[in-house]
């Protein structure tokens, strides 16, 4: 599969972590009355708004025409849920950070 193929769903991936996951993991721990959760139940909220969106990793059909790609979103999302939970994607660390910081 050439890299042009693969592009929008590198940046889909890059963007959805922080956009969906943090996003939604922000406003629940706000709600809640959280100001400083940990770094590690941050990261698991964040992963569980993350995988809420799972069913658009399986929109494409089972095809032959889409068989590459559907196997590059399944290790673009195995990559992405260890990052949230290792603590490597730096844009989660970035907004927990800055909720901490900000509230």
């Amino acid at each position: 599969m050439r890299d042009d193929e693969r592009y929008e769903i590198q940046r889909a991936f890059d963007q959805l972590p922080h956009v969906v996951g943090s996003a939604w993991a922000v406003i629940w721990f706000r709600m809640k009355g959280i100001k400083k959760p940990t770094r590690e139940e941050y990261r698991e909220k964040v992963l569980e708004y993350f995988k809420m969106a799972e069913p658009v990793f399986d929109a494409y059909p089972n095809d032959k025409e889409f068989e590459a790609i559907c196997r590059y979103i399944e290790l673009r999302k195995k990559d992405a849920y260890t990052k949230i939970i290792s603590g490597e994607n730096e844009e989660t660390e970035r907004r927990y950070d800055r909720y901490v910081d900000y509230g």
